[in-house]
């Protein structure tokens, strides 16, 4: 029954978000680009929406999602070769949990960690 889930975050200011997701991370953008208060992005199999909340405080923004892929090592140089800021406790490491993870924080402070089983 279930499909998929699109998570939707906080965003400031709908032209650096953008930039950042499309510019930066490769995302293309969804939907009617002309409604200022929401923004939807895709990027493969993975849809994140965003909502306009101007007053939000990043430092109290405690926005996050997690994002599998089949690529860990690939996606995580991909980024490093664009000079894309690594969180500094989320560089890519396996995890105690059977993950190989890295994380990355947006421009209002959604936490965005991409992972990908590993065999412990």
């Amino acid at each position: 029954m279930l499909t998929a889930i699109h998570p939707k975050l906080p965003m400031r200011n709908k032209t650096v978000t953008k930039d950042f997701y499309i510019q930066q991370l490769g995302f293309q953008e969804l939907g009617s680009p002309g409604y200022d208060q929401y923004l939807m992005v895709r990027k493969d199999a993975i849809e994140i929406h965003f909502f306009e909340f101007k007053e939000l405080d990043p430092k109290e923004n405690y926005g996050q999602v997690y994002i599998r892929t089949n690529d860990i090592e690939q996606l995580y140089q991909s980024f490093l070769d664009q000079n894309i800021p690594i969180h500094p406790n989320g560089a890519l490491d396996v995890r105690p949990w059977g993950q190989k993870e890295f994380s990355m924080l947006d421009p209002d402070n959604n936490l965005l960690t991409f992972g990908q089983s590993v065999c412990l």
